[in-house]
């Protein structure tokens, strides 16, 4: 990649890629510092880092056009993925661990912010209704219903019923870095497919 690497401020998607690419070992340690107790025991630093990734690429404007130093301000997006990671596990856990998550109250999508999550969630536990809602919802949907079986429930358990990757790759038999790849594959599958769709 060359000189590609040195991206101080990205300017655009394709040097957004390269810079988080560039900073995800200094992001990765900052995420862990702030993980805390509670949640390291149900989550890996790398759950975060990749709600963080699909977060930024989702609304590339949030980085690349803010004020604020680009390093700042994934860092913000992170502490916030770990308050709501902190309210869906520590919180639900007080309630009932093994309690289903309400398909019309999905755990992922809770005063998050990220517009790509939120569509993705609202398209899982009602596909019939995305057409109503957006356009882009109703695209997303449509996308979702072309993966596998297996790319579909993975999809669910960690964004809608917001389970860590080592739970999804106990509930399909899978080991935790098949999922995290399939995952992040799955991820950037729709991003790109929503990307082409404009």
């Amino acid at each position: 990649m060359g000189n590609e690497e040195s991206v101080d401020r990205p300017e655009n998607v394709e040097q957004l890629g390269i810079w988080l690419e560039s900073v995800k070992p200094k992001l990765l340690s900052y995420i862990d510092k702030n993980l805390g107790p509670a949640l390291r025991s149900r989550l890996e630093p790398d759950d975060i880092l990749q709600e963080v990734v699909v977060s930024a690429f989702s609304n590339p404007s949030q980085v690349i056009e803010s004020v604020r130093e680009p390093f700042r301000m994934v860092c913000q997006m992170a502490e916030q993925r770990i308050i709501d990671a902190h309210r869906r596990h520590v919180g639900a856990e007080k309630r009932s661990v093994k309690r289903e998550v309400s398909l019309n109250q999905p755990a992922a999508s809770a005063n998050d912010g990220n517009e790509f999550m939120n569509m993705l969630v609202a398209s899982m536990t009602s596909p019939s209704g995305a057409f109503s809602r957006e356009q882009r919802e109703f695209r997303l949907a449509a996308a979702l219903s072309e993966l596998t079986e297996e790319q579909q429930t993975a999809l669910r358990m960690r964004y809608v019923e917001g389970l860590s990757t080592k739970e999804v790759a106990e509930a399909i038999g899978k080991s935790d870095g098949a999922v995290r790849v399939m995952l992040s594959r799955t991820v950037t599958e729709l991003q790109n497919y929503m990307k082409e769709a404009g």
